[in-house]
């Protein structure tokens, strides 16, 4: 690798030019953190206590990721899974429920 201010080359593994000492580029791309997206993860712990607000967070968390281009869109999507299948158990058991009070 070159580096960016005096253009000598320099070993790519360098954290700072051994010529001028400016640090290097991929010094900089090390210190850089993806963030995850808040929503995505508390609406993966809700799916599995309240689905309706795990569902709610979740797309919200989904979008979100799409559109700043964030972390945490595969947690969105389990969450959405989890909060439609338990939205879709608590039915069953409801429906199961009037018929056999019936």
């Amino acid at each position: 690798m070159f580096c960016k201010n005096c253009g000598k080359e320099i070993n790519d593994r360098a954290a700072f030019c051994a010529y001028c000492g400016v640090p290097t580029s991929h010094d900089e791309s090390s210190q850089q953190t993806e963030a995850t997206n808040v929503l995505a993860i508390i609406g993966f712990i809700f799916s599995f206590f309240i689905p309706i607000v795990g569902i709610v967070c979740s797309i919200i968390g989904y979008n979100e990721t799409i559109k700043h281009n964030e972390s945490g869109r595969g947690l969105a999507l389990a969450g959405i899974v989890i909060s439609a299948i338990f939205m879709a158990i608590g039915v069953i058991a409801i429906v199961i429920a009037a018929v056999m009070s019936a």
